[in-house]
């Protein structure tokens, strides 16, 4: 049987610098596989870990944000981790791990939405859509994702497992895992004010176009931030581990940099 914490380690167990890894929305540990691979974090020790409920892992008996911060900052400890990176969905449990405490280290926050007005759209209807009326439109949501997938621009071994993965979210699972993540960044906090006055050193990063984005606010606040560095990924990117392994590395790399012992 699964587990709700699924773990994939790459690197050596007697590295010096270890990195925790948490895919995005319907993502399993897999996803970062490419970023694992890449040249920049040879040498590094690399553990990912699938997010409850995402690509059929079962749920934990709480999902909420907090909730999964504070396991994933236990895994962090586990781990001996100095960096924590998110993408998406695991962006936001990456931003409360820092925001409630449960790590204190270098973050990178990869197309992490701080506000509802920063998801998608079609994402946020299906989820709300779903609560009142059964799981169906996320059902609908879920199916369309692999053929999203299949343009992805990664190669095509890669893309089979990301595709394998997709399919197998439960609808039911996934609107509960999303519901509680959208009553999080619809919470009446000013997350980009509150990642300036972290302290930690964190870099958020995102496409050109593809993944959402940042507010003019928001943005104007983390521009101002010192401990804050923004990073664009040039065109389209619909999903940055996997379509943008080199330049994730690369940021990681530099976050591992200024990880102190």
């Amino acid at each position: 049987m699964r587990e709700a914490w699924e773990v994939l380690t790459a690197g050596p167990e007697d590295a010096d610098r270890s990195v925790l890894l948490l895919p995005g929305g319907a993502n399993a540990a897999r996803s970062f596989n490419l970023v694992m691979a890449e040249q920049a974090l040879s040498g590094v020790r690399l553990v990912a870990t699938t997010l409850p409920g995402m690509a059929g892992a079962p749920l934990s008996d709480d999902v909420s944000v907090p909730a999964l911060a504070r396991r994933a900052g236990e895994l962090a400890k586990e781990h001996g981790c100095d960096v924590v990176v998110g993408f998406s969905h695991g962006a936001t449990v990456a931003l409360e791990m820092l925001l409630s405490g449960h790590f204190q280290g270098p973050a990178v926050l990869l197309g992490i939405s701080l506000t509802t007005e920063d998801e998608a759209g079609f994402f946020r209807a299906a989820v709300r859509a779903s609560e009142k009326v059964g799981s169906w439109p996320m059902a609908v949501l879920l199916r369309l994702l692999p053929l999203m997938a299949k343009s992805a621009k990664t190669p095509e071994a890669h893309k089979r497992e990301l595709i394998e993965d997709l399919k197998q979210n439960s609808a039911r699972d996934s609107v509960r895992v999303s519901s509680v993540y959208l009553d999080y960044i619809a919470a009446d906090r000013n997350y980009a004010a509150l990642l300036a006055a972290s302290g930690n050193a964190v870099w958020v990063v995102h496409a050109e176009k593809g993944d959402g984005g940042l507010t003019d606010a928001e943005r104007a606040t983390l521009q101002a931030a010192a401990n804050v560095t923004l990073v664009t990924v040039p065109g389209a990117v619909f999903l940055l581990p996997d379509e943008a392994p080199q330049q994730t590395a690369a940021v990681i790399a530099t976050a591992l940099s200024q990880a102190t012992d």
